[in-house]
């Protein structure tokens, strides 16, 4: 099934629905990004043709495969900016909580860009490790049976528990059978990967999320995304995951940041 398909949404404003599909889940659980794509496309249907630019989500419940109604609301909708609410549930089991902002395309930009950083140091996607559902051990799991995610060899040796020491995670992803990608992909690309503190010597098997926040710098990215997510502070029980995704042009198409619990 197509992401589009698997993200799609029905219903009426303020009040939609969508269908939580089976395998795009982590071992049961389904994905924290593309939990939150379903809900910025119910944002999106809503945001009078004006294109998503921030996306928070805050995960209130664990989820799985079936349906879900999320409710949206604009709470301000600017002359070229607005901001919409989704929640997401199943019944009364509120699931997910989002805001995100949605700009009008055709505003004024800036003239000038400033880059302070460069892409990940990747080799060629066909030389990367492809991340596939193994039916023999714990990673990788479903979801990544639904996309097409290549990490970097070195990064790759934390699926088979020879950590690295370093928490980061490189590769490259796009979407299977070429469908293009759009924002919500990217949203969906900022919690592909396996988290970046796998590769650390900590001894940490589950981060579950807390929030998530994708910044969209453009909601056109081109062909293979080349992706980094480090980590860098383990802390009072929680981690942080930073994430870049850029596009096949050398130019940052979203970044991320991602609040995860440590479990004792």
């Amino acid at each position: 099934m197509r992401f589009l398909d698997a993200s799609a949404i029905s219903g009426s404003p303020g009040a939609w629905t969508a269908e939580i599909q089976e395998g795009w889940d982590i071992f049961g659980v389904s994905n924290g990004g593309y939990l939150m794509a379903v809900a910025t496309r119910a944002m999106q249907a809503e945001a009078d043709g004006r294109t998503l630019i921030s996306s928070t989500g805050h995960y209130l419940n664990p989820t799985n495969a079936g349906p879900v109604s999320i409710e949206v609301a604009t709470l301000k909708q600017g002359r070229t900016m607005s901001t919409l609410r989704a929640r997401m549930s199943r019944g009364d089991r509120q699931l997910l909580t989002a805001t995100a902002v949605y700009a009008d395309p055709t505003r004024p930009k800036f003239e000038k860009d400033l880059v302070g950083g460069d892409p990940p140091i990747l080799p060629p996607p066909d030389e990367c490790v492809p991340a596939e559902p193994s039916d023999t051990a714990p990673l990788p799991p479903p979801f990544t049976g639904k996309v097409d995610l290549r990490i970097h060899p070195d990064d790759a040796k934390a699926l088979v528990g020879e950590k690295t020491g370093h928490p980061v995670m490189r590769g490259w992803f796009r979407l299977k059978d070429d469908e293009p990608l759009d924002a919500h992909a990217l949203v969906l690309a900022s919690d592909a990967f396996p988290p970046a503190i796998f590769n650390s010597t900590l001894p940490v098997g589950w981060t579950p999320t807390l929030d998530l926040t994708v910044q969209v710098r453009d909601p056109a990215p081109k062909g293979w995304l080349a992706c980094r997510f480090s980590t860098r502070f383990v802390t009072g029980g929680m981690l942080e995951e930073d994430g870049e995704i850029w596009d096949e042009r050398e130019r940052p198409v979203a970044l991320s940041r991602q609040l995860a619990l440590v479990p004792r």
